[in-house]
């Protein structure tokens, strides 16, 4: 088998790292000539993609790929894998593919729960530019007859990305904002869940996300705890200084779903909420 992946940046790393022993070969884009030389120490045989022009030897090597996994994020030209390489894939008839998208296609609903049958009503451009791309790759699988499986991701963190890391760089905060909530998801069960979706291919959306919407400045109290240190201050969120992005995602509250994993792949989450992980984390430092 082989295995090729466009993006290959945090989540899709950690998916290579835990099925590299499954596949033959395993390729991946970077933008970069510098970060090339990391993917190939790594095993994992670099190409060039900057999402505007066809990729230098990507066609030939979608020819024989039967795995396929998109971590690009979509424009304003839609998505560019789809645009500039989706007949590459399509005449490769790859026996599985995954597109990595967000939550953030749920828009708001005031904390409430939703699933992957919630009416998507995104509010940020992003985010409405992901829902676009959904689609875009959902009628890819119809005029194909190929599988597409599109994971819904929350907050991504692990190692080297996470709660600790905040505190060392001093950058960590506690905002208050009233009601609200976020999910997240460990880097580790992103690569588990593909893991299984892979095992069972079609064409099917699933929300990969942990099993608690917590609010975040509980994240960051109970990592200080672990530290053993002050948590920072509370700043209401009125007052932040924060980046439009940033923001942003504070304007979407809802509670996530991640049932269908559950059920129909049977996932058993390896952190299943942030206390579990970043009591894991904290061996590592």
């Amino acid at each position: 088998m082989k295995l090729f992946v466009f993006g290959a940046g945090f989540s899709s790393r950690a998916f290579i790292d835990r099925v590299r022993d499954r596949f033959d070969w395993i390729g991946g884009t970077t933008r970069s000539p510098e970060k090339s030389a990391d993917l190939d120490k790594a095993g994992v045989e670099p190409f060039l993609f900057d999402g505007t022009t066809p990729g230098d030897r990507i066609a030939e090597a979608l020819k024989s790929a039967t795995h396929v996994l998109v971590s690009i994020a979509p424009g304003e030209t839609g998505d560019p894998v789809l645009r500039i390489h989706g007949d590459d894939i399509a005449a490769g008839r790859p026996d599985w593919t995954g597109y990595l998208s967000t939550v953030g296609v749920y828009g708001n609903h005031d904390g409430e729960w939703v699933d992957e049958d919630t009416p998507c009503k995104p509010v940020s451009r992003r985010s409405v530019q992901r829902v676009a791309a959904e689609q875009a790759w959902l009628e890819f699988a119809r005029a194909h007859g190929l599988p597409v499986q599109i994971f819904r991701l929350s907050g991504i963190y692990g190692p080297g990305r996470n709660a600790f890391e905040n505190f060392r760089k001093g950058t960590a905060r506690r905002l208050i904002k009233p009601g609200q909530v976020f999910n997240r998801i460990h880097a580790a069960d992103i690569a588990g869940a593909l893991e299984a979706a892979m095992a069972q291919p079609s064409t099917r959306i699933f929300n990969v996300t942990d099993d608690e919407p917590a609010p975040p400045q509980d994240v960051v109290a109970f990592a200080a705890k672990l530290l053993g240190v002050a948590p920072p201050p509370e700043i209401p969120f009125e007052t932040a200084d924060l980046s439009p992005m940033a923001r942003s995602f504070y304007g979407e509250n809802k509670r996530v779903s991640n049932r269908r994993l559950k059920d129909e792949l049977g996932y058993a989450f390896r952190y299943p909420d942030y206390r579990v992980a970043l009591r894991e984390l904290l061996k590592t430092l």
